[in-house]
């Protein structure tokens, strides 16, 4: 150890790492301003004057944290090889809460008869408020992330994301990439073969960057030469505002509105502490040896404070943080990146970037994103458990059919009885088996894998009471709600079929429970593990 070693500040490889932890998260912001401002009609000025500096904010805190605990490692062991944690705004649940919260809340406030401001202002306190609940329910769980992981297999808990990351980050953002089939298609392909295949370019930047180079290039010249998509446009240009993330109590007004979505916002929330843990164990493997709770608490901090200060997509440390290390980053990259990110919300320069990288180009590294995440379920889960991690893909496929058939949570309420109009007399009426097994499903998913887990290990009678938890919470809507929405209720006040499907399904798990609780009775044939 040598006390008065000081690590240089910035090295060459942190400029790749700047690259690919920059162009990571405009992807992710380019596709929650493209969500909302072109599926949902979504005022723009709210997405990128209130919305985007918070959230920016959120990274430039977490980076920023980051590069102070990796410049204390190195100065502590003396070495000058510390690559700095990769923190940055998580694909999966940034993108579920623009196509899962914020969309369907925009269009049910302006169900209630506010404007299209009055109705964006309500949202944006929503996704304030949502964050706030999961940086809270994470700086909890910081404290307690391991006993987590010993309660819930890791079956369950990548299968339901990966399920979510095939259905949400891969199918959807697939059907955006091929409206422009050249420009998407060609910077899909680009990035497999530098991400996946591996493949060399004849130049010295990052894969990432020369993709999205590519596929700009392509749209536009499409465009210009009257070869692109009808209705083809530049964007218009982009006033830089001034926008300071400030500390506002305005989240409290959000909270109420936070109710029906809390089956998606607590395993989102989940999800990112044990990816955290995950997170830190791989760059303790790479040889960088963060304390786990530090990380997960500046995780959950940096997205309290995107919260409070207006943002609404949480922050995480990015499980890349061996590959950062073989790009040759080591500190700097993640100080620049964070700065980079946190000073464009405030002065607005993102919301120019954003605009003018077209969805066709950004969505496909959102698709790269989402088949990442499904191999990991299954390469990070034992052989045994991968029918566990397959079964929790099914409930996510199901929230797909509801978003395609016609999401339910977009429906006007008058509405809502179509849904559940009478069967064929052969069982429930066929939409309504969809919606309510897609509603909840990232904990149904969980609770599935988890049971099915149990029963592989040979623990039958913890299925047993995995499955009458989801008994309990399909009564009360946080799983299979029968409100079209999503949203919970208490069981006695259900009436007609919906009370029907619902007692049926929680009926399902007891009944289901009972049996393997008899089954469990048996003796063990000879030769049994």
């Amino acid at each position: 150890m040598t006390p008065t070693f000081r690590p240089r500040w910035f090295v060459a490889g942190d400029l790749n790492g700047f690259f690919g932890l920059v162009v990571d998260n405009l992807s992710i912001l380019g596709f929650i301003a493209l969500a909302l401002v072109g599926i949902f009609g979504f005022p723009a000025e709210v997405v990128y004057t209130k919305m985007f500096p918070g959230t920016a904010l959120g990274v430039l805190v977490g980076n920023l944290a980051y590069t102070a605990m990796a410049r204390r490692l190195a100065m502590r062991t003396g070495r000058d090889d510390v690559t700095a944690m990769p923190l940055g705004l998580d694909a999966p649940t940034s993108i579920g809460m623009a196509l899962l919260v914020l969309g369907p809340g925009f269009l049910a406030f302006r169900q209630q008869g506010m404007d299209a401001q009055a109705a964006a202002i309500a949202t944006w306190q929503l996704g304030m408020a949502s964050l706030v609940v999961m940086g809270l329910l994470k700086l909890a769980l910081s404290f307690c992330g391991d006993a987590i992981t010993r309660w819930v297999p890791r079956a369950a808990l990548l299968g339901s994301i990966g399920g979510a990351a095939l259905t949400l980050l891969g199918f959807l953002p697939l059907v955006e990439t091929l409206r422009s089939p050249v420009a998407g298609l060609v910077t899909f392909g680009l990035l497999l073969y530098v991400l996946v295949a591996r493949g060399r370019l004849p130049v010295r930047l990052p894969g990432v960057l020369v993709a999205l180079l590519v596929g700009t290039t392509l749209y536009y010249a499409l465009g210009l030469a009257g070869l692109g998509m009808p209705g083809f446009a530049l964007p218009q240009g982009v006033t830089l505002t001034f926008a300071l993330p400030v500390p506002t109590l305005h989240f409290i007004d959000g909270l109420p509105a936070t109710v029906p979505y809390l089956p998606l916002l607590l395993p989102f929330g989940l999800l990112m502490v044990v990816g955290g843990i995950n997170v830190a164990e791989s760059a303790r493997a790479a040889g960088d040896d963060y304390r786990t709770r530090d990380v997960l608490l500046v995780e959950a901090l940096s997205t309290l404070v995107a919260g409070v200060c207006g943002g609404v997509a949480q922050t995480t440390p990015y499980i890349g943080q061996p590959a950062y290390k073989h790009m040759g980053a080591r500190h700097g990259y993640t100080l620049l990146a964070g700065v980079f990110v946190g000073l464009g919300g405030v002065f607005g320069y993102l919301a120019g970037l954003v605009q003018w990288l077209p969805i066709a180009v950004l969505a496909p590294i959102i698709v790269y994103v989402g088949l990442d995440i499904t191999v990991q379920a299954f390469q990070a889960t034992e052989r045994r458990h991968a029918p566990a991690v397959a079964l929790a893909f099914l409930p996510s496929i199901a929230y797909l059919l509801v978003i395609k058939l016609g999401n339910p949570a977009w429906i006007a309420p008058e509405h809502h009885a179509a849904l559940y109009n009478a069967g064929d007399g052969h069982g429930l009426p066929e939409l309504a088996a969809i919606v309510t097994l897609g509603n909840g499903f990232i904990i149904t998913a969980m609770l599935w894998s988890t049971a099915l887990v149990a029963m592989i290990d040979g623990r039958t009678r913890r299925a047993a009471g995995v499955l009458l938890l989801g008994a309990a919470l399909t009564l009360f809507g946080l799983v299979h709600s029968v409100d079209p929405r999503g949203g919970i209720y208490w069981p006695w006040t259900l009436e007609g079929l919906p009370k029907l499907i619902a007692w049926q399904f929680a009926g399902a798990y007891v009944v289901l429970a009972a049996l393997l609780a008899l089954l469990s009775l048996q003796k063990e044939r000879p030769g049994s593990a």
